[in-house]
């Protein structure tokens, strides 16, 4: 004979699938954080490709060949700078201070090797998500 389902019966049902929703969120959130921690760390040992000259060459003609005078080279999240993107949202003139890592090997790349061309370099907060800054937009600029 089948027995009817009692209410404890059923609360443990709607339990136990709380409790398995709750475990995979977790689960994703700790894997979420994983991967934000592994891309940081990516970003912060990360080296110029050996042909930095050549890309940097190809993108800024092609831009040109577009009638730009500017290109963005490099997005990151504002939380990689040592302020959290504080000076570059204010715009103080000593934001490259800020920079970490691959951000601040592209800067000095910059200084070294397109400052003395001509080349302009200015960096922004592209979003604002949650209210909060977001990521840094590099960019490259030239006079025409």
């Amino acid at each position: 004979m089948v027995e009817l389902l009692r209410p404890q019966d059923l609360k443990k049902i709607t339990d136990d699938i709380d409790t398995e929703m709750a475990k995979k969120a977790f689960e994703k959130m700790q894997a979420k954080e994983r991967e934000e921690r592994e891309l940081k760390e990516s970003f912060m040992h990360r080296d110029l490709h050996p042909d930095v000259k050549e890309r940097v060459n190809n993108a800024i003609k092609r831009a040109a060949e577009q009638g730009l005078n500017q290109i963005q080279v490099l997005t990151f999240p504002a939380s990689y700078c040592n302020d959290r993107g504080r000076r570059i949202n204010n715009l103080e003139h000593d934001w490259p201070d800020s920079l970490e890592g691959f951000a601040k090997h592209a800067y000095d790349f910059y200084v070294k090797e397109l400052k003395p061309l001509g080349f302009h370099l200015n960096a922004q907060i592209l979003d604002y998500p949650d209210g909060m800054l977001g990521n840094v937009g590099i960019f490259l600029s030239w006079d025409r």
